[in-house]
């Protein structure tokens, strides 16, 4: 095992019942690096953690912490771990908790210093059962700080937490890989995706679909948007030659197409009056729908 590797997962086959949750997934995760690992609802990525923190184990093929089985304490000492649903004790204040989780590691993260990466220097005395969703949520980030991690998992972290408050967040993430910390992170929102991750991981049917800096995925999505206000009713404009997609929101109509320039043609010399014409490269959301689009029967 390369000594940049830190996770990996190796031909990883995972079966419940008939149902094959990860079917021979191949991916390591390097020193340094923060990857999004995304799919939809059901492509194994709850799976492929639960092997990697040694909650599960695979049927077949072959799962790796730091070089040696998750499933060994010794191996997990390194890694934080942020899942997207935690149960904690209601009546403990943020401060027992978090002195309570660093009690169970060797070198802990300092108290202090935990509390202020998690924004929660000001809850220290706050009991659990008093604070807001997006409060708790800062509190299992720091329970997954407490050990000092060299490598985090991290399930949709920003799940309630409001735009400020999400892109304070991000900023800690940075931090954190500035330091050295190596990051997993899964979200549905793909615009945390492309701001944070250095490597996005698409997984469908438990398999590595797609992988490459956020760039990269993108690319994957044929074609660009544009989008106008328009006489013409939406109908008509979807009939035009090259228009792949077509939608009509707050008054505009939005098109997708791989060939812009005809497109563009046709709709002026169809309407003189259109306005506040826009011309934008596809999103990753736009890249991850069409990755993960099932074929049709």
């Amino acid at each position: 095992m390369a000594t940049d590797v830190l996770a990996a997962w190796r031909g990883a086959v995972k079966r419940y019942g008939a149902i094959t949750a990860l079917d021979g997934l191949d991916l390591e995760i390097h020193a340094g690096e923060l990857v999004a690992l995304l799919g939809v609802n059901g492509a194994g990525k709850t799976t492929a953690l639960g092997l990697i923190t040694g909650e599960l184990a695979p049927d077949a093929g072959r799962v790796e912490l730091f070089g040696g089985d998750p499933a060994l304490p010794a191996r997990r000492a390194r890694l934080g771990v942020m899942l997207q649903e935690a149960e904690l004790p209601e009546t403990l204040k943020v401060g027992e908790l978090v002195h309570l989780q660093t009690r169970y590691f060797d070198a802990p993260m300092a108290i202090d210093r935990t509390l202020a990466l998690a924004g929660l220097e000001s809850l220290g005395d706050r009991r659990y059962e008093q604070l807001s969703g997006g409060q708790k949520r800062r509190v299992q980030f720091a329970l997954a700080l407490a050990g000092d991690p060299a490598l985090m998992l991290i399930d949709e972290p920003t799940t309630g937490l409001d735009v400020g408050a999400r892109r304070q967040f991000w900023q800690v993430i940075r931090d954190l890989k500035a330091r050295g910390v190596s990051i997993v992170l899964t979200t549905h929102y793909l615009e945390e995706a492309d701001a944070l991750a250095d490597r996005i991981v698409v997984i469908g049917r438990g398999r590595v679909i797609a992988e490459g800096t956020p760039r990269e995925i993108k690319s994957r999505a044929s074609g660009r948007r544009i989008s106008a206000r328009s006489v013409l009713p939406l109908d008509r404009v979807r009939g035009f030659a090259h228009v792949a997609q077509a939608s009509a929101i707050d008054g505009r109509i939005h098109l997708t197409s791989a060939r812009v320039e005809d497109v563009l043609r046709e709709w002026l010399a169809a309407d003189d009056e259109l306005a506040d014409l826009t011309v934008e490269a596809l999103s990753l959301e736009d890249a991850f729908v069409e990755l993960t689009r099932e074929p049709a029967p």
